[in-house]
């Protein structure tokens, strides 16, 4: 099997170091595209970009790949499986309407209430004025009540904000809608809603449109700063643990959230095989969905891969052939974390360029941790170099959580460079904030 991984990231990396565990040495047989310094190091990389959807297949047809498989939901929400399944090529990954579950936060929600998923209440406006008229509607509860702004479109996890007071979501309205806190016309239209309060999960899913194989549920870090301060970010670290979702409300989460999602993108002719992430909110009224996400989250997909103990091909190519029906993957019993380490500068302004020290001999001398790349690139004397916001995942597993979290520190430790800065309170809070400004008292307001 030849197989084609799409991006550049951490989340890539971690795809491809797991696949590689099943493909032997022979780094022809796995490649990605546009790959990195880190990822070639498990993988050919191929110097296409990863929204290039025309020469990926171009290229996918002439080198004769079994499976491609998309790591980013660019490429998705640009048509990427859409172009391969018209060539005949395979693909795991959703088409570009079903895609529009991330792409859209306005379509998702939508979606949510016209299969009767339970999410927070919510209101889509397509103009400022409109949006600053919602906002003040009794229906999201007292003056003094947070809200929640959300771009509608693309915004790599930083299109979000939680209004504590009727003031700041009117500045929310005003920096989202004009450009300044996210670009691309990514909030051309914003989507107001009441603010949750509970414990923050994220549950992810491979399926082929029916059937599907759950993955061990995780918890993002979204804030840059400890006690979740500051801006958001693409995520500073994830576990997994027992804890982040109980058997009980995951079986209630499988009941309400995840059977009738898939049912309904059925029923609306969304056809979506891959990986489907459901950002959760366990309220004291029961589980509710925050948000789609269209494939693996980063750094979820780090703190996930690494306690696998299936063949990902062998899934991905089910999921690809609508054949998941009695495949099954094993996974270790361990919890795990990652913790990600950004550039000085991140996420507003990161500067490039660092040397960075330390990274050699970790492998070998701490058995079981994986570093992965997010953001470097390798100096002319074969050193490293960061080249990006977020630039390692480090990345363990452990008996327990606080087993994984000290082995992962313990390497973080080892490594760095002129800026390095990182949360040291990954994992700290059973109950926390999630991705809301300030605070740090043990409840959880949603992104």
């Amino acid at each position: 099997m030849k197989i084609l991984v799409i991006g550049s990231g951490g989340r890539e990396h971690a795809l491809c170091w797991a696949l590689r565990q099943n493909l032997g040495d022979d780094l022809s047989l796995l490649l990605c595209a546009p790959g990195s310094a880190g990822i070639a190091e498990v993988a050919r990389c191929v110097p296409l970009g990863a929204t290039d959807v025309s020469a990926l297949a171009d290229f996918a047809a002439a080198e004769k790949i079994s499976l491609t498989i998309v790591g980013s939901e660019a490429p998705l929400a640009a048509g990427l499986a859409d172009e391969f399944e018209r060539r005949g090529l395979v693909v795991a990954g959703p088409r570009r309407v079903a895609a529009q579950l991330e792409s859209s936060k306005a379509f998702a929600k939508e979606f949510m209430r016209r299969h009767n998923i339970p999410t927070a209440r919510f209101h889509v406006a397509d103009s400022a004025l409109e949006a600053r008229k919602m906002l003040h509607r009794g229906e999201f509860g007292p003056a003094d009540a947070p809200v929640v702004v959300k771009a509608d479109g693309l915004a790599a996890g930083k299109g979000v904000v939680v209004a504590r007071t009727r003031a700041e979501g009117e500045r929310a309205i005003e920096e989202l809608m004009g450009g300044s806190l996210v670009a691309g016309g990514a909030a051309r239209r914003v989507v107001i809603e009441e603010a949750l309060e509970g414990r923050e999960a994220s549950l992810l899913l491979w399926t082929d449109g029916r059937d599907y194989i759950l993955m061990p549920a995780a918890r993002d870090h979204k804030r840059v700063g400890e006690n979740d301060t500051g801006p958001n970010t693409g995520g500073m670290g994830a576990i997994t643990a027992p804890d982040v979702l109980d058997e009980e409300s995951k079986a209630r989460v499988v009941r309400e959230i995840v059977e009738p999602t898939l049912e309904g993108a059925r029923a609306d002719g969304l056809e979506f095989r891959g990986v489907l992430f459901i950002g959760l909110m366990l309220t004291a009224d029961g589980p509710r969905a925050l948000e789609y996400n269209v494939r693996f989250g980063d750094p979820e997909a780090q703190a996930i891969l690494v306690r696998l103990r299936s063949n990902l091909a062998d899934i991905f190519e089910a999921v690809a052939h609508g054949r998941l029906d009695g495949v099954r993957a094993k996974w270790s019993n361990d919890a795990s974390a990652c913790v990600v380490l950004a550039a000085r500068g991140y996420p507003e302004r990161p500067e490039a360029g660092a040397r960075i020290e330390g990274l050699e001999g970790i492998a070998e001398q701490m058995p079981g941790v994986r570093i992965f790349h997010a953001g470097t690139t390798r100096a002319k004397d074969g050193g490293w170099l960061t080249a990006g916001g977020r630039v390692l995942g480090v990345t363990t597993t452990g008996a327990t959580l606080e087993t994984a979290l000290r082995q992962c520190y313990d390497a973080v430790g080892r490594v760095r460079w002129d800026g390095m800065h990182y949360r040291r309170d990954i994992g700290q809070f059973a109950n926390r904030f999630a991705e809301a400004a300030g605070g740090g008292a043990p409840r959880g307001i949603q992104e």
